[in-house]
């Protein structure tokens, strides 16, 4: 598919990405894209939006990832979206029947007619032929647009949790049952907050969580009246060519205010041995499912628990790399890894069975997948977790944390850990400084 590209430079880009962003809301379908400028190794660009629905599929979890294939294969172009955690029905036998308050489709994508790209201080845009007479007037109407104060009428907000603290602790040491008779070694287990009756304004909800963490893989997205508003941290996978990198983030510390303090903490998490089986454990995991795709001998950990400190919180993060051969379709690659095994546990398959006996809410699109295909078959997705989800009809808000537990896994700590993760997304709903 053709698509007319024409490059700006932009001296305040701080002020060009709020205006874009405001700009967009008068679409149905945005997906924004925004690393915050996070220095890592394997980036494309420093902001991407894609707006205006051409084509699309929307689907539910029976042959998803055939669809998905045949859509991608037949647009050969970009196309933006997300795989929800559920998809992975589709991969094993398994089933996702907890209650579900947010109601978003199992998968979907979309091939934008508007397509625009933020590196440093250039934007390019890439419009479909049909509408590529309006990029000039559409970058003057970016450049003009005004964000006013926004008052955001969530004042009323009882944010409830679905698992309280008591039934957590039970739910937990039933989990660490089952790694004791070797069931399982490791299990993500996750628990929901939700408000409703509620009117948020999802824009001003999403910059604030994100000016809150400035993560590597923050996410805007709006299908109609469906939004998440996301401060993701952790790439799932990505394509580069044949080669395959994925970065599962196991391990957590809090960030202190004390230079030696936060350095200490941070040197702390790298050598705690609870930590860093973990993310061991989970390294185990992604290299046995990028396998699947592989060439053989080609799966090579490059990073093993580094940890790395965004604004809020330490991060223990891991980086598995493949090649694989040409003939190997993207979507091969994705439906032999999805769902990310930092959200499971491991092994991956009886981890998963774990987590739906004790879980209480489906998960939809929480833990599971946002990003995009480019024209050639590359592609980049995160992994959505630190996210606000909102359907604004329904007038229902929820988000979900969770924590790894192993055999050495306290119930009270893991609890206090979700409290942590759960903290910038409580903090923006309920309008606290």
């Amino acid at each position: 598919m053709h698509r007319t590209k024409k490059t700006f430079s932009v001296e305040n880009i701080s002020k060009f990405k709020q205006q874009l962003l405001l700009w967009s809301q008068q679409f149905e379908t945005v997906i924004w894209l925004d690393s915050n400028n996070y220095q890592q190794q394997y980036s494309n660009f420093d902001c991407a939006l894609a707006v205006e629905e051409f084509t699309a599929i929307k689907t539910d979890v029976l042959n998803a990832f055939e669809k998905l294939q045949e859509y991608q294969s037949n647009t050969k172009d970009y196309i933006f979206g997300y795989i929800s955690y559920d998809v992975k029905n589709d991969v094993e036998d398994l089933t996702s029947t907890n209650f579900d308050g947010l109601e978003f489709p199992e998968l979907y994508f979309f091939q934008p007619k508007k397509l625009i790209f933020i590196n440093q201080n250039k934007v390019e845009f890439q419009y479909l032929k049909m509408v590529d007479d309006e990029i000039e007037s559409d970058f003057k109407e970016i450049k003009q647009a005004n964000n006013p104060k926004i008052q955001q009428a969530n004042s009323d907000i009882n944010i409830k949790l679905r698992i309280h603290k008591e039934e957590y602790q039970e739910k937990v040491t039933a989990i660490l049952q089952h790694i004791h008779r070797g069931d399982i070694y490791e299990a993500n287990f996750c628990q929901e907050f939700y408000a409703e009756n509620v009117n948020i304004n999802p824009l001003k909800v999403y910059q604030d969580l994100n000016s809150i963490s400035e993560p590597p893989f923050a996410v805007f997205l709006k299908m109609n009246h469906l939004f998440l508003l996301s401060a993701s941290p952790e790439r799932y996978i990505k394509k580069e060519g044949q080669k395959i990198i994925s970065q599962p983030i196991k391990g957590t510390a809090k960030r202190l205010r004390s230079k030696s303090d936060d350095e200490k903490i941070a040197f702390d998490l790298s050598r705690d041995s609870k930590e860093r089986s973990e993310n061991v454990m989970i390294v185990d995991l992604v290299r046995n499912d990028l396998s699947k795709s592989a060439i053989k001998g080609s799966v090579k950990v490059e990073e093993l628990c580094k940890v790395y400190a965004f604004k809020q919180v330490h991060q223990m993060i891991s980086t598995v790399v493949c090649e694989i051969d040409e003939k190997t379709t993207p979507i091969q690659v994705l439906k032999d890894t999805f769902p990310m095994g930092s959200m499971t546990g491991a092994p991956k398959v009886a981890a998963m069975k774990i987590i739906e006996k004790y879980e209480t809410t489906k998960r939809g699109l929480y833990s599971g997948a946002v990003g995009y295909f480019t024209p050639n078959g590359n592609f980049d997705f995160n992994v959505v977790i630190r996210s606000i989800l909102y359907n604004a009809d329904k007038k229902y808000v929820s988000f979900s944390v969770g924590s790894a537990i192993t055999a050495k896994s306290k119930p009270e700590k893991e609890y206090e850990e979700c409290l942590l993760k759960a903290k910038a997304m409580k903090q923006v709903l309920l309008n606290l400084d």
